[in-house]
């Protein structure tokens, strides 16, 4: 037999300013699936996380309750840890951000980057808030929109009619903290040189560690060039001050995912059997995973392993990357009442019910996953115990009242044993392969096998019948076995089931090997009701519950992805009806011209080609591009029909398109390589 493999996994990790929703627990109860599915095999796996605890959200939210950042953290930890536990998710550490492991860890990480040559500085331009003394991302500056003049809208896009502009475009702009006007102010900030690691991210990211579609997308933001990225905030800032440097702190992106080290150094100095290094020392020949939702890949695929090879630290062994949540269709609604929180649902439903409905819906791919809630009633109801469990309670009967609970003959369907252990290897690689829907399939395959040989021998008829009874208990007697090889299959989605058909069973906890025995003249203990059917007024009454919550208290955000990324710290826009999006043309464009505006701190001046005529476009990106030839050749992503705006530079006929927070962190679209200027965009 081989040595057990030596595995380290990590989910993302959740922000500690508020409640987990079931988008969130997509993640989790997908990596704690294959975990428990490893453990099942006798490796040795290890599963750490913790709360992401840093930032300027989780600050301003402890000084609008009154209480210090640390109380805050301590308190939604608490509920963290709890919703986890009740949902099956069986961590191994659950830690937090803000710890001395965590300091110890990024500071030391930092240190060697910058010992190495690969830490810059320069001069930033923000928005300062003057009467809290700090500055101030897009997303706490609110004005009028420069655009459509509607009020009270984002420094960085209006809600109203949909545009983006620097906040500097924004008219009236209002501190969202204070309310007092805020003022331009330059401040030293702190840059990792990511470019310097393009080669080594190129072969990193097509070594294997990604899904094929994953490296697809990290390919094309490689291919248009890295930019040197912002690790530095200013105080007052909620995290780590960065080494020798006061009033600096790291931003919360570099030293989140230092948690993940921080959790497992924690964990290590109460196990004496794991060893820190063998598992992050650079050649460790251990295994190590990170799970995420796909709207953090480019931290995890592309900063981290770079922060990691720049530290002298071993890399990834996979990034498993999943999709988002939808709810019935469509993105998770308040007013749906399909926004729910973990908790609100542990209040209606048992939590193996929604993991064995992720587990037969999760792929290995990226696609976003719809949670449709008369699906799940019916599934549940038609796998789990129309199927599953319904085996065991048409045997157990017969058996405690034809031979006083003992198991009779073994296998009295030899062809059909054979099937469920031929059976066993692919659903164990359908499980590796996180293929979580192709396990679930081939399991209840089997299980309509196993229930249709019942149907067929029939021993409530056969019981009837004089001289049938030593027929009966073998029926059942391989009935039961067909049950236990069931639960043994699906022990890593649903681990409460298999801990009580353990004890009907009354066997010792049941491995993945165990698949290969069967049990004869084998004492059960009393069957009772393993699951119980869905009520559909129990769905509805969490969807209704789900209203009452966030509109009680409406702190969580409107989005729904699977993790803690970008979308749970800056929300969704309001929805728009599809003749709104129609109406905005959108094309390639090829950048022919990329330059400084003499006077302008924010704006370069673009030439575009968009196919049978050119077009100047001032756009607010000189931040991220401060080399603006660099930009020449490039395709990117224009809105060609917006009305050409006066400036005082000149016209701009139309909007670039870009993605990020603003200041260093702005990403220019675009197209895939083949497209060509003046395509429409659809």
């Amino acid at each position: 037999m081989s040595e057990p493999r030596k595995i380290l996994v990590t989910s993302a990790l959740p922000y500690a300013n508020g409640p987990v929703h079931l988008g969130h627990m997509l993640e989790y109860i997908q990596t704690d699936m294959w975990v428990r599915f490893q453990k099942h095999r006798g490796n040795q796996c290890i599963y750490v996380c913790a709360d992401d605890a840093h930032g300027s959200a989780i600050m301003l939210r402890a000084e609008k309750e009154g209480i210090t950042p640390e109380q805050l953290i301590d308190n939604v930890k608490a509920e963290h840890s709890a919703d986890f536990a009740d949902f099956l998710v069986d961590f191994d550490n659950f830690h937090s951000t803000h710890s001395d492991e965590n300091r110890e860890l990024s500071s030391m990480i930092y240190t060697r980057l910058r010992d190495a040559g690969h830490i810059a500085t320069r001069s930033v331009t923000q928005y300062f808030d003057p009467e809290k003394k700090m500055f101030l991302a897009d997303r706490f500056i609110k004005g009028t929109c420069p655009k459509c003049a509607a009020e009270d809208q984002y420094g960085d896009n209006c809600e109203k009619c949909g545009a983006t502009y620097a906040p500097t475009d924004l008219k009236n702009p209002k501190s969202a903290i204070s309310g007092t006007t805020p003022v331009l102010k330059d401040s030293k900030h702190f840059f990792f040189d990511l470019p310097a690691f393009d080669a080594m991210l190129k072969s990193w990211t097509r070594s294997g560690t990604l899904q094929d579609a994953v490296a697809n997308k990290i390919a094309e933001w490689l291919d248009s060039g890295l930019q040197q990225w912002d690790i530095s905030r200013d105080a007052p800032y909620f995290g780590f001050e960065i080494p020798d440097e006061p009033g600096k702190y790291f931003y919360v992106w570099l030293d989140a995912p230092i948690g993940y080290m921080a959790s497992f150094k924690n964990l290590c100095a109460r196990r004496p059997d794991l060893d820190f290094d063998a598992y992050w020392g650079k050649g460790a020949t251990t295994e190590l995973y990170h799970f995420i939702g796909k709207d953090i890949v480019n931290f995890h695929a592309l900063f981290w392993p770079a922060m990691l090879e720049g530290a002298g630290l071993r890399t990834p062994t996979g990034i498993n990357v999943h999709g988002y949540l939808t709810v019935n269709g469509q993105k998770m609604s308040k007013s749906r009442g399909t926004f729910i929180k973990a908790r609100t649902y542990l209040h209606h439903l048992p939590p193996e019910y929604l993991r064995y409905y992720y587990a037969s819906k999760l792929g290995r791919g990226v696609d976003d996953l719809d949670l449709n809630l008369e699906d799940f009633v019916q599934k549940v109801n038609s796998d789990l115990i129309g199927k599953v469990v319904n085996i065991a309670s048409r045997c157990a009967g017969f058996i405690h009242k034809g031979n006083a609970g003992v198991m009779g003959e073994a296998n009295a369907a030899p062809e059909l044993t054979d099937a469920f252990l031929a059976a066993a290897p692919s659903i164990a690689d359908a499980y590796e392969a996180r293929d979580f829907a192709r396990a679930m399939r081939e399991t209840m395959a089997l299980a309509d096998r196993a229930n249709a040989y019942i149907a067929e021998k029939a021993p409530w008829a056969l019981a009837k019948q004089e001289g049938k009874q030593d027929e009966v208990q073998a029926v059942c007697s391989l009935g039961i076995n067909l049950f236990r090889q069931l639960v043994i299959f699906l022990k890593p989605v649903l681990p409460n089931l298999a801990a009580d058909a353990e004890k009907f069973l009354n066997v010792e906890p049941l491995t993945w090997e165990d698949h290969k025995t069967l049990l004869a003249n084998h004492q059960l203990n009393p069957f009772s009701a393993l699951m119980t059917r869905i009520d559909p007024l129990k769905v509805e009454a969490m969807a209704a519950a789900s209203k009452e919550d966030l509109t009680a208290t409406d702190t969580t955000a409107s989005s729904a992805p699977a993790g803690n990324g970008e979308l749970a710290k800056d929300p969704l826009s309001a929805e728009i009806d599809f003749d709104a999006f129609a109406a905005v043309d959108l094309r390639v464009a090829l950048i022919l011209k990329a330059e400084h505006v003499e006077g302008a701190d924010k704006l370069l001046r673009l030439t575009l080609d968009i196919g049978d005529e050119q077009r100047n476009v001032f756009s607010g990106i000189k931040s991220a591009y401060p080399n603006p030839s660099e930009l020449e050749g490039r395709l990117t992503m224009m809105i060609a029909n917006l009305k050409p705006r006066k400036m005082r530079f000149g016209i701009s006929e139309g909007m670039v398109m870009a993605a990020g927070p603003g200041g260093e962190e702005i990403y220019l679209l675009s197209p895939d390589s083949g497209a060509k200027p003046g395509q429409r965009i659809k």
